[in-house]
């Protein structure tokens, strides 16, 4: 998780992140390996915006910057 927020922040990947400046971490889940890790993405991909809202509240209710945690998953 420590890399992918770094290359986020430094504006290293090509795409959304990149394109609209999203940097700031604000939701997360932490997986033991990348197959689930990746299925899940795909399904929240496919989420309308408000139940991707809901499910980002239910974990970070004030919508905080979450990057420096994620060093925590080294």
């Amino acid at each position: 998780m420590e890399r992918r927020a770094y290359q986020h922040e430094s504006g290293l990947m090509k795409g959304f992140s990149k394109k609209y400046n999203c940097v700031d971490l604000i939701y997360y889940e932490v997986f033991d390996h990348i197959e689930p890790a990746i299925a899940r993405e795909k399904v929240l991909k496919k989420w309308k915006r408000e139940w991707k809202e809901r499910i980002i509240k239910e974990m970070n209710p004030e919508m905080k910057r979450l990057n420096d945690e994620a060093f925590r998953f080294n």
